[in-house]
């Protein structure tokens, strides 16, 4: 199934890469880093930990889950009245129930600037228009997706917790914030503002843990050498290829390199 929030740093490209592969789990699937959750649902597990530090994000989840005839019908309204002004009177809008502020992100999340996810010090979302106005998907499947996040216990907050839940049988994906701009040039320095080195190394030490206790664990993450040092004790990436989409011009978007563990 496709992922209906477009997410930056997204993992959906890498189901089509042959390089990448799952280890067969007999537990739960978990997920510190949901996102998008490309890979969750293209596998569709029976049991899982869904987790990401946006609440809004997670809550999102939670109202496809519980009721997403509300959340379509929410989202149906917004395309129907979909333009400039309007956009920018939502952008700032506060909705009262779970269903409608679901619906405002989704809606925010189609038309923004590049599906870009980025609050002020206020913690206000302060994306500007973009170009799409399509904001009802003809692949959009909510009731499918609330069935498979029925099957999925959706928390947020931070991923150490949760890594350390896992237990023998488990497979852990790890899908840490980063950005491949900087590969080359100023990586560490540029990263501190999303995922800093700290949260690198509190990621590789809850893995260390995890193996310990018999967990399978899947990380993606930069591909640069002060992350193939840091995380080199645990074993060699796998270097996979991929376009940059992320920058707001086409002709400007170039081939970069992402690091894919298999632990």
């Amino acid at each position: 199934m496709k992922p209906f929030i477009k997410w930056a740093g997204g993992k959906r490209w890498l189901l089509n890469d042959s390089r990448f592969g799952l280890p067969e789990f007999s537990g739960r699937y978990i997920e510190p880093f949901m996102g998008g959750g490309a890979i969750f649902f293209h596998l569709a597990p029976p049991d899982a930990i869904l987790s990401d530090v946006n609440e809004r994000l997670i809550a999102t989840y939670r109202s496809i889950r519980d009721d997403w005839r509300l959340v379509q019908s929410s989202l149906a309204e917004f395309q129907e009245r979909h333009s400039k002004e309007f956009y920018y009177e939502e952008r700032g809008r506060q909705h009262s129930t779970p269903h409608r502020r679901a619906a405002q992100f989704l809606y925010l999340n189609r038309t923004c600037f590049n599906g870009l996810y980025r609050e002020n010090l206020k913690g206000q979302f302060n994306v500007p228009l973009g170009t799409k106005t399509q904001v009802m998907l003809l692949d959009d499947d909510f009731e499918k997706a609330s069935e498979m996040l029925s099957r999925a216990d959706l928390r947020a907050g931070d991923f150490e917790a949760v890594v350390a839940e896992a237990v023998e049988g488990d497979l852990v994906f790890l899908d840490p914030p980063y950005t491949t701009a900087h590969n080359c040039n100023g990586f560490v320095k540029y990263n501190q503002k999303i995922f800093t080195w700290d949260d690198q190394k509190r990621l590789m030490q809850a893995i260390i843990r995890a193996k310990q206790r018999g967990v399978r664990v899947v990380l993606t993450n930069a591909d640069h050498e002060s992350i193939h040092e840091l995380y080199g004790k645990l074993g060699a990436p796998i270097v996979v290829s991929r376009p940059s989409v992320i920058s707001g011009a086409v002709n400007s978007r170039r081939g970069t390199t992402e690091a894919l563990f298999v632990f």
